[in-house]
């Protein structure tokens, strides 16, 4: 398993290094695509960090124009935010890359083995709650 979780974190890490952002902000803009409009405290949950690590990394990602906040239209206290359409394309150019890095490794096996697979990982990732979820 370590094999396999190594070349995929590798593969993962070149791709997102390659484009100056790190694994935690590459996972916050694929929260943000599909979570749009969440508040600091939502994305800090999610990714298991503090909200002042949270709003650094935020800020970062909107200095490049991938994130954004905006005010709340019932409550000017709170900011909610948003994955720009450059970051949806950053993190859609991600999961293309990941799904191609997958069907390379399960390349070897099939379809009915692969769905073994996901149904035994599936089981015991939903006992992994204190690890982050990227």
């Amino acid at each position: 398993m370590r094999q396999i979780i190594t070349a995929q974190m590798r593969a993962g890490e070149k791709w997102i290094r390659e484009r100056d952002i790190s694994l935690e902000q590459g996972f916050i803009l694929g929260y943000l695509r599909d979570n749009p409009g969440s508040i600091q405290r939502d994305i800090a949950r999610e990714v298991r960090r503090g909200e002042a690590n949270v709003s650094s990394m935020l800020q970062k990602l909107e200095k490049r124009h991938l994130v954004e906040r905006r005010l709340d239209a019932g409550n000017d206290r709170i900011k909610r935010v948003y994955a720009t359409p450059a970051g949806v394309a950053l993190i859609d150019g991600l999961d293309l890359a990941m799904a191609a890095v997958d069907e390379d490794i399960l390349a070897p096996i099939t379809r009915s083995e692969r769905e073994a697979l996901t149904l035994v990982l599936d089981r015991i990732a939903a006992r992994l709650p204190n690890y982050p979820r990227w």
